[in-house]
C-alpha cells in the first residue's frame, strides 16, 4: 500500500524521504518553530489601520461622471453597463449578460 501524498510540501526526492529518521525529523520540526519574531515584520504591522478607524476628518473628492447615453442601467444588479452588455429585458426592465 503506498504512503499518501501531501501535495503542499516541498518537493524532495523519494531517496531522502526514506533516510530521513524520527529524531531528525523532530529535530527539524522543532527548528522550523522558533518563537522568533522578525523586527520588519513589526514595523510593517504598525503601519497598517484596522477596520473601523476613525476616519471623520478625512475628506474624499471623486468625479462623478453621468451615465453616457450608450449605457443602461442593469435592473438586477444595477449596475451601469454599454449598451453591448445587455441581454435583454424583463418586463420592461434591461438586464445584464451576467444577470440573465
Amino acid at each position: 500500500m503506498s504512503k499518501p501524498t501531501d501535495y503542499d510540501a516541498p518537493y524532495r526526492p523519494g531517496v531522502e524521504v526514506e533516510d530521513d529518521s524520527l529524531e531528525e525529523l523532530k529535530a527539524r520540526g522543532a527548528a522550523s518553530q522558533s518563537a522568533r519574531v522578525d523586527a520588519d515584520d513589526a514595523e510593517v504591522a504598525e503601519n497598517f489601520e484596522l477596520p473601523g478607524a476613525d476616519l471623520s476628518g478625512e475628506e474624499l473628492t471623486v468625479a462623478v461622471v453621468p451615465m453616457q447615453p450608450d449605457e443602461f442601467r442593469c435592473a438586477h444588479c444595477f449596475l451601469v453597463h454599454h449598451r453591448s452588455q445587455r441581454a435583454a429585458q424583463r418586463d420592461g426592465q434591461q438586464v445584464c449578460q451576467e444577470c440573465s
